[in-house]
């Protein structure tokens, strides 16, 4: 399988098509070896239109959905982004290609020593991997100018949006029920709005689902 090509067709048939014009993003995915953030028997898979499965009930974001959330957040050259349920760390080295650092956040500590071997692989050197429930956030290396979920949440967690820098955009996709939509919420002093910016309906990530409501 000729991998540069797989990622040049990928980019081409996907992202560009997308309404995706960020040269980072662009340069950043046509670069970045992303079977190398896949378990062995999914690599071949790399570089399809899907959310690809990294671990059980686990997977990352389509590279169309990816692209644009990362688009939509406009990161800066000089800008620190936490990447949230990162799962093997692709999206955290998408941002570290437009940013000063990004941090890769999973709850799961066995995904975050495969994103930490993921990202040194790839040679993305100003990133970090940390574990702790993605609902928490990454209180100690903030505030960041940017955060993006990898996955979808049925709810925002306050702690997220408190750990948002002055003018720090946050890009989550909310599901309710089979829908959902990309947010990119932007914070203004202690408050913050947001705007739809895409729909996208991928899997729920850990511990991010609605608590389910009591019924007499």
């Amino acid at each position: 399988m000729d991998l540069a090509r797989a990622r040049d067709i990928m980019v081409e048939s996907q992202v560009r098509t997308s309404d995706v014009t960020d040269t980072r993003i662009l340069h950043a995915m046509r670069t970045l070896p992303r079977e190398r953030f896949a378990p062995a028997q999914k690599r071949s898979l790399a570089y399809a239109d899907l959310e690809l499965e990294v671990a059980l009930g686990r997977t990352l974001l389509r590279p169309r959905d990816l692209a644009k959330l990362v688009q939509a957040l406009a990161p800066k050259q000089g800008e620190r982004a936490l990447e949230i349920a990162g799962a093997t760390g692709y999206g955290a080295a998408v941002l570290a290609a437009c940013c000063k650092e990004a941090i890769s956040l999973d709850p799961d500590p066995n995904l975050s020593f495969a994103a930490r071997a993921a990202l040194e692989s790839a040679g993305a050197a100003n990133t970090k991997t940390v574990s702790t429930a993605a609902i928490d956030g990454w209180r100690d290396d903030g505030p960041y100018d940017v955060i993006l979920l990898n996955g979808a949440a049925e709810i925002v967690p306050d702690a997220w949006l408190e750990q948002l820098a002055p003018g720090g955009r946050l890009g989550v996709i909310v599901r309710q029920g089979a829908a959902g939509a990309a947010r990119i919420y932007t914070k203004s002093g202690e408050a913050a709005a947001y705007r739809v910016a895409f729909d996208a309906a991928p899997p729920v990530a850990p511990g991010l689902a609605r608590p389910p409501a009591f019924v007499f």
